[in-house]
């Protein structure tokens, strides 16, 4: 049995989402996925012709799943947390069920919440007692900490390292080879750029870089 899944985005975010996709259906612990096709509601013509390399379809902008059957499932492959919070709310009035792919490189460790539409990377560590909101996307090689809470949309770029007992507000975005460091907290919507180390609490709204974060 396999379940119709659609990607939201056609960008290289979106495309490494479907790949993911992918690796679990070759070897599912469950049900496997059913792959429809891309839904963007401004897909670059490169995109488009990437997305066509791939033999999956274009199926058109996102309200083409306003008359989905009610077991196609969705995933959003954008990177931007805010973006990707504003496709959420548009797609969640269709009432399509979002969908969570854990690539089978990735470790979830016991006692982990998920919530719905979570992407794991492959190579994403989570370790235990964690607590995961919705849409949230742990890229490649990343690491969460014990008892971590990260609330929605946040996303934890390739090879970040987010502490133990840290709280991410959110919409927050963690950089690339950035780290946060234990116990601390980042506000809503904040940013820590490429390769900055959080060493204190960041407030709201922030854009923050370097060594330490400032």
């Amino acid at each position: 049995m396999t379940v119709p899944l659609v990607v939201i985005g056609c960008g290289g975010h979106g495309r490494e989402v479907l790949t993911i996709a992918r690796d679990v259906n070759v070897n599912p612990a469950g049900p496997g996925w059913h792959l429809l096709g891309f839904v963007d509601d401004r897909p670059s013509e490169e995109n488009l012709k990437r997305v066509q390399r791939l033999d999956v379809p274009y199926l058109g902008g996102t309200d083409r799943l306003r008359d989905a059957p009610p077991d196609t499932h969705h995933v959003i492959g954008i990177g931007d947390p805010r973006v990707r919070r504003a496709v959420a709310a548009r797609v969640d009035r269709y009432g399509i069920p979002a969908a969570s792919l854990v690539h089978p490189t990735a470790t979830i460790g016991p006692a982990t919440e998920l919530g719905p539409g979570f992407v794991a990377f492959p190579g994403a560590r989570v370790t235990t007692n964690v607590t995961i909101g919705r849409h949230v996307h742990l890229n490649q090689n990343s690491t969460v900490g014990h008892d971590s809470v990260l609330a929605d949309f946040v996303s934890v770029n390739p090879l970040a390292a987010v502490s133990g007992d840290c709280r991410l507000a959110e919409g927050v975005l963690i950089g690339t080879t950035a780290a946060v460091l234990q116990g601390l907290r980042v506000g809503r919507d904040s940013t820590v750029g490429a390769g900055a180390c959080v060493v204190r609490d960041i407030p709201e709204g922030a854009v923050v870089k370097g060594i330490p974060a400032r």
